[in-house]
């Protein structure tokens, strides 16, 4: 039960992580993120932000987050494409395996707007694209995010009255 508690204790703070590359795409997330998080009572600086190289490093510092007992979601958001060196969808499969394997392992909702499209170019109109469309991912990443923290809270306290009886 002592999980169900700190959970609860911490279910208002989130850590946000961003890759740096294609930052002026990933940095839409963020921005869509903080406003629809502020539509759900999470003020902007209930949220920590941390940016790492790449979307590979992200698994890593969400785990460090989510185990310091001090957040009650994690948010991880990138983009994976492909660069013609090697095979992206790898680099995708481990960022997203990592991050489920970091929700599983702590308890610590992981959320993941991380894309990998099929096709990306550096033209203007792929950029577009994907400038408006990490607006959107942001919108539903705070769905999920305060859905999920809310969901949980109510888990602890059913389990919490469960306990006391």
């Amino acid at each position: 039960m002592q999980q169900a508690v700190s959970r609860q204790a911490r279910a208002r703070r989130v850590a946000f992580i961003q890759s740096s590359w294609h930052k002026e795409i990933v940095d839409q997330c963020r921005i869509a993120f903080v406003e629809e998080m502020g539509k759900r009572g999470y003020a902007e600086n209930a949220i920590d932000f941390f940016e790492v190289a790449g979307a590979f490093e992200i698994p890593l510092q969400a785990k460090i987050l989510a185990r310091s007992g001090v957040y009650g979601a994690v948010v991880g958001t990138g983009l994976v494409v492909d660069g013609g060196l090697y095979r992206h969808e790898f680099v995708a499969q481990a960022v997203i395996s990592g991050l489920m394997q970091v929700q599983l392992e702590t308890e610590v909702p992981v959320i993941s707007a991380v894309l990998t499209p099929h096709q990306f170019h550096s033209h203007d109109d792929h950029q577009q694209f994907f400038f408006q469309h990490f607006l959107v991912k942001g919108k539903e990443a705070a769905h999920a995010c305060a859905d999920t923290m809310a969901r949980l809270e109510k888990i602890d306290q059913v389990l919490q009255q469960h306990l006391a009886a």
